[in-house]
């Protein structure tokens, strides 16, 4: 393991940081959730400013609009851009992450010429269409039925927990069209735009208080050959494709508060951090929070050979999300009765550990549940038995639907 930057890579982030310091935006409007309308233009106003640069889209290629350079430079940015206190990679983390190199690697030169470019530029935003009431964890599952009549898909279905769906300009839907063959095997991947009138969005009123996640319904949505990507009924690899990038997109993002801020908040109150149950309880984060740095130096040191990021990152994200949930249940706690207040001006640290408590729980379902990366663990990265699945060979048509 390296802890260090290659030579290359220190030069790559002065002039990254020397950049941010000279271009960087004067502080947005404090409170601001990610889906907010002003939020989402500074947003794009910062991501029009990092593509002028080149800094956008920054291991995409120059052809379609991207910086042309490695991952490792991607994530070196990511983390002089987050070191700035420049949150604004939100609303384009599932484009240009996730959807734009499953457009690249599946899509029809003429599709990633109209959209792969104004996703870098960040004038386009992207959703994911893949979870379903009945199809949560279990993609392969999806009802989302897409029918060809030789000319035209008809799409009929129903999505859940799409985030940024109520702000998305196209998305990236995952459907059945051969129930005849078992379910990994009968799906075909599309692109969509979010503002046909067959696709209606409904925000999901969170406990915190946002509406970042959605349903959507879609009634009898036209599509054409121009939409699909990938081959038909091999939506499955296709889909492989995005939740690969997925990993590679959240590798060097941190989740806070963590156990720093826990501990300035502890200072803060009388007694706190005399409590010895506390005590121990920030040393388990401190370790956690360390072994889970490692980990992505670890991951970072393989890319920096030129390897990829594969299933140990999964460890990441369950490691950092249960931390999220359990760091941020205990700032409300030691606040006592006033942890009931979500005022920024009036809870401490501007109330940051009880916005994010309300949020935590859907941090340890989107992008893969405990169950999901622990079985990815457990047969990918330790060489455990896989989990028995007797309808692997099944027809998806009789599969058990609860009745439907």
């Amino acid at each position: 393991m390296d802890f260090k930057d290659t030579p290359d890579e220190a030069a790559y982030r002065a002039r990254v940081r020397d950049w941010i310091a000279a271009s960087k935006p004067p502080p947005g409007q404090p409170g601001l959730s990610r889906g907010d309308p002003r939020f989402i233009a500074e947003a794009k106003a910062w991501q029009a400013t990092k593509a002028a640069a080149g800094f956008a889209g920054i291991r995409r290629p120059r052809e379609w609009g991207g910086g042309g350079g490695t991952m490792m430079q991607d994530i070196i940015f990511a983390q002089e851009e987050e070191a700035a206190g420049l949150a604004y990679s939100g609303p384009f983390m599932i484009g240009i992450g996730m959807c734009v190199p499953t457009v690249l690697a599946h899509g029809q030169d003429a599709v990633k010429e109209a959209l792969v470019r104004p996703t870098i530029t960040g004038e386009k935003i992207w959703c994911q269409l893949f979870s379903e009431p009945s199809a949560g964890s279990d993609l392969a599952n999806v009802r989302t039925r897409a029918a060809f009549d030789g000319q035209t898909w008809t799409v009929n279905g129903q999505k859940v927990w799409n985030s940024f769906a109520h702000r998305a300009d196209y998305g990236l839907l995952l459907t059945r069209t051969n129930p005849d063959r078992p379910k990994h095997k009968g799906l075909t991947m599309f692109w969509v735009d979010m503002h046909d009138p067959a696709i209606e969005v409904r925000p999901i009123h969170q406990a915190s208080g946002e509406s970042e996640f959605n349903e959507v319904y879609i009634t009898d949505l036209k599509l054409t050959e121009a939409n699909r990507l990938g081959e038909v009924d091999n939506g499955w690899n296709v889909s492989l494709t995005t939740l690969m990038n997925e990993r590679m997109s959240v590798m060097s993002s941190t989740r806070k508060p963590n156990w720093e801020e826990i501990m300035t908040l502890a200072r803060s109150l009388p007694g706190a951090m005399a409590d010895p149950a506390f005590r121990e309880q920030l040393a388990d984060w401190y370790v956690r929070a360390e072994a889970l740095r490692f980990t992505r130096f670890r991951l970072l040191t393989d890319i920096s050979r030129g390897g990829q990021p594969g299933p140990a990152a999964s460890v990441g994200k369950i490691v950092a999300s249960t931390q999220l949930q359990e760091i941020t249940s205990a700032g409300v706690d030691l606040q006592d009765q006033y942890g009931v207040i979500d005022d920024e001006a009036l809870s401490p640290m501007e109330a940051v550990f009880q916005k994010l408590w309300a949020y935590s729980p859907g941090a340890r379902l989107g992008g893969g549940t405990d169950e999901i990366m622990k079985n990815i663990i457990a047969e990918r990265v330790l060489g455990m038995p896989g989990d028995i699945r007797t309808d692997k060979d099944t027809p998806f048509r009789d599969l058990p639907s609860g009745g439907r």
